[in-house]
């Protein structure tokens, strides 16, 4: 029996530079989302307990809790979280939408998906005015 010849196809890159590629606007929404809720869980969520747990032990416990947030880091660690929180949400309802297959469309979704950055950076920079 002779030996069925397969055709010569191209060799597989070797090195797949993901910062290289251009991402559409719904993928950055999406990464942006899974970010988000990862500095969410990983700093907010501790952050907030630390913050009700001390301030609520008693009034002096209160100024310690409030003190980061009158200097310059403590409110941009802030401004991150409020960033976080936002897009978070907002991309959250995106995707509830894509799961409840409003919008599926390539056009709606990318106008989705900026609708999610430009609302969330306007109201992360609302926050940050009010903070300072």
């Amino acid at each position: 029996m002779a030996a069925v010849e397969r055709p010569v196809v191209k060799p597989r890159p070797i090195y797949l530079n993901l910062l290289a590629i251009r991402q559409p606007l719904p993928a950055i929404v999406s990464i942006l989302h899974r970010i988000s809720g990862a500095l969410l869980f990983a700093v907010g969520i501790p952050l907030l307990l630390w913050f009700v747990q001390t301030s609520l032990a008693s009034g002096a416990g209160y100024a310690t809790a409030f003190g980061p947030l009158s200097s310059s880091l403590g409110k941009l660690v802030l401004l991150a979280i409020a960033w976080a929180y936002i897009h978070h949400v907002l991309a959250g309802l995106r995707h509830l939408a894509l799961d409840l297959h409003i919008g599926t469309d390539l056009a709606p979704t990318r106008t989705a998906s900026a609708l999610v950055m430009v609302v969330a950076l306007l109201l992360t920079l609302i926050v940050a005015v009010r903070l300072w």
